[in-house]
């Protein structure tokens, strides 16, 4: 990060440089970590398939971006104010990719174990974001948490109708969505755009990457993203451009550039799922471009 970068950003916190790095913040009378659940491995063209081919090649090279694979790093958030050990989102657990479901190592290397986590509260129902709820006998792993979800998010993955029209591509992802949050039905609490569903963290309705998608603003001073924001590339420099990894690629492009508004605006740091450098960073803007600073 650039001297003035940091000063912008520490100026916006009121936190001195040890509060902020690439895995942990300091927020009021709480603190976010970034636990990691290891990387997806998808094509090279997962992101940019729709760009134009020239467009997509000067992407790739400004960014050091593989042409046949892509391996966006899975980061879950950890927010804990001494009583609340909050994680946003569950991880892919064994049965999604190898290369990913890695949060036991994570929660291990944090001191937590499953029973620590006292509430988990979901951005939307993704297999990455959802998958790892279970244990290898179908019970939730983590026993002692509250489940929180949006209203609409619950309500899309539950309908036995979607895995008839969510399209070939994403059949598998209904069926394993509507099994596991058959699961925890009755434990569920439900909650809605600009409601906390725990104090100090206020829900942001980001629809479009899945129809019922939350972002989280913790403390009014950083924003988790989910899958929102899915890359530093692109989502920043042409957060317009309709990326066909999102379910509804022009709702998911208008919520960007509306979410990306109010991060440089309000000066939010940035959690991010997939962002690189452990998933902590801020945003710059140019116009109508932004640009990601790690850390």
């Amino acid at each position: 990060m650039k001297r003035r970068d940091f000063l912008a950003l520490a100026a916006a916190f009121a936190l001195p440089r040890a509060g902020f790095s690439a895995t942990e913040l300091a927020l009021p009378n709480a603190k976010l970590t970034m636990l990691s659940d290891g990387n997806l491995t998808l094509p090279g063209d997962f992101v940019l398939a729709q760009m134009d081919a020239a467009k997509a090649t000067a992407m790739r090279q400004k960014f050091n971006l593989l042409a046949d694979s892509y391996t966006p790093p899975c980061n879950l958030t950890l927010y804990q104010d001494g009583t609340r050990n909050v994680l946003f989102d569950v991880g892919a657990g064994p049965d999604f990719m190898s290369s990913a479901g890695k949060l036991d190592a994570a929660l291990d290397a944090a001191g937590l174990t499953h029973d620590d986590i006292t509430h988990v509260i979901f951005t939307h129902a993704h297999p990455d974001h959802l998958w790892g709820l279970l244990d290898d006998f179908d019970e939730p792993k983590f026993a002692n948490a509250d489940y929180l979800i949006g209203q609409a998010e619950f309500d899309y993955w539950t309908n036995p109708e979607t895995v008839n029209t969510i399209g070939a591509a994403r059949t598998t992802f209904a069926a394993g969505a509507a099994r596991r949050l058959d699961v925890i039905a009755e434990q569920l609490q439900f909650f809605n755009d600009g409601d906390e569903p725990v104090t100090g963290i206020t829900a942001r309705l980001t629809a479009g990457h899945t129809p019922g998608h939350m972002s989280f603003i913790l403390g009014g001073k950083a924003l988790v993203t989910g899958d929102a924001i899915s890359n530093n590339f692109v989502a920043f420099e042409q957060p317009a451009f309709a990326s066909p990894s999102d379910q509804d690629p022009d709702m998911a492009a208008a919520t960007r550039v509306a979410l990306l508004d109010q991060i440089t605006a309000d000066g939010l740091a940035v959690a991010g799922f997939h962002l690189p450098g452990g998933g902590l960073g801020s945003v710059t803007r140019q116009g109508d471009s932004y640009t990601y600073i790690e850390g």
